[in-house]
């Protein structure tokens, strides 16, 4: 199955039932798949005239009670940034899968890049959480959609599937459950009869309960700082309740949300660690430094947002530094140098996207850490 394909049948399988979407390469057949099957399944899909419509139509869905997703790639997901600090606000659950391709502006439609990976974080204003998977291989493209409609329902928070053209567009086998073992998760209901009910009273967890418009419950679905009712309230007091509990209710779970995968971390001199593609492409010269006799550990992240702080700063007290080779200039690469800090080196393996890296040049990194030296160009 193409890796975009299995984006869409992971969303089915987490009860998706609302795509909205603008055409745009290399997302495109995630778009063509959830317009072919959500009529089979009793869902909709609509394509809007672009991608700010499209993410302000996922927001109205999702709290007409649908579980709504759309799909974009770079330039429509900057329009879609001011709508996604809404949802944010709004406590909006919903899924945003953005196959990565050459970038800035226009760049290069049809090839592919990882340069959106700061911009998922950062790309609205103010300060806030989001969660962000970033899949490796078509079937983890099903198993973290699936995942990102459970964190997202769970937390009530937009999650984004950061795959990229090369894994949206690769075809392997996929694996997909008898539905009964595929976990879902659905959205907290209110407990309380309407008349007691307040939009943004959070339960201990800090999440508050989500009713569909329409049941009786009186809901307000503001942008601006609210209070518990979910009425504005302009004063300073009120907005660092708000923002506090809105960063809160993900940074307290961390533990349950971070994932990343490591391999022959425990004794190395060197650890690799990247993510999508390009870890794929690491691998190769994870290997290739073996049989040169290097001790090199392999650290991939599945999560990248929240970011898996705790376990890469524990591993930089230990190693001669990380090569960190991803399909932009030093991104995700500035999080592993935050963590690690004074701990040990931390090498970036650059690439302005298009292609992808040579495994040489991930290697000649990995040998230049093992044997102590510094950077080039430092």
């Amino acid at each position: 199955m193409l890796g975009d394909f299995a984006c869409a049948e992971g969303a089915l399988a987490a009860g998706c039932r609302f795509f909205a979407g603008y055409p745009i390469t290399p997302s495109t057949e995630v778009a063509e798949r959830m317009a072919e099957r959500l009529p089979e399944v009793g869902g909709v899909y609509i394509q809007m005239e672009d991608e700010i419509a499209s993410i302000a139509a996922i927001i109205g869905a999702s709290w007409a009670g649908v579980k709504a997703m759309t799909a974009t790639s770079g330039p429509g997901f900057s329009l879609m940034m001011e709508n996604i600090g809404l949802a944010v606000m709004f406590e909006t659950p919903i899924v945003i899968v953005n196959v990565q391709r050459g970038a800035p502006s226009t760049g290069l439609p049809t090839l592919v890049g990882q340069g959106d990976m700061m911009q998922v974080r950062w790309g609205s204003h103010g300060h806030y959480e989001i969660i962000a998977l970033v899949p490796w291989s078509a079937q983890e493209c099903f198993d973290l959609t699936v995942r990102a409609f459970n964190l997202a329902e769970r937390f009530r928070v937009p999650v984004f599937v950061m795959t990229d053209a090369e894994v949206g567009h690769l075809t392997e086998k996929v694996v997909i459950p008898p539905a009964d073992q595929i976990p879902v998760v659905n959205r907290k209901r209110p407990t309380v009869p309407p008349e007691r009910f307040k939009t943004y009273e959070p339960d201990e967890d800090l999440v508050p309960p989500m009713p569909s418009a329409g049941e009786g419950y009186h809901i307000f679905a503001e942008s601006l700082t609210h209070d518990e009712r979910g009425y504005p309230v302009m004063t300073g007091e009120a907005h660092d309740k708000l923002v506090r509990r809105l960063i809160e209710k993900i940074k307290r779970y961390e533990d349950e949300i971070v994932d990343w995968e490591e391999r022959d971390v425990e004794g190395a001199e060197v650890v690799v660690l990247s993510y999508g593609i390009s870890a794929r492409i690491a691998t190769r010269a994870v290997a290739e430094a073996r049989e040169k006799g290097i001790k090199v550990g392999f650290f991939r992240l599945i999560t990248a947002w929240p970011f898996p702080e705790k376990r890469v700063r524990e591993i930089s007290k230990h190693i001669k530094g990380f090569v960190v080779p991803e399909l932009n200039y030093g991104q995700m690469a500035r999080e592993v140098e935050r963590c690690a800090r004074d701990n040990c080196q931390v090498v970036v393996v650059p690439h302005a996207g298009g292609t992808m890296h040579d495994p040489k040049d991930i290697l000649e990194a990995i040998l230049m850490v093992a044997k102590g030296k510094p950077p080039k160009g430092d």
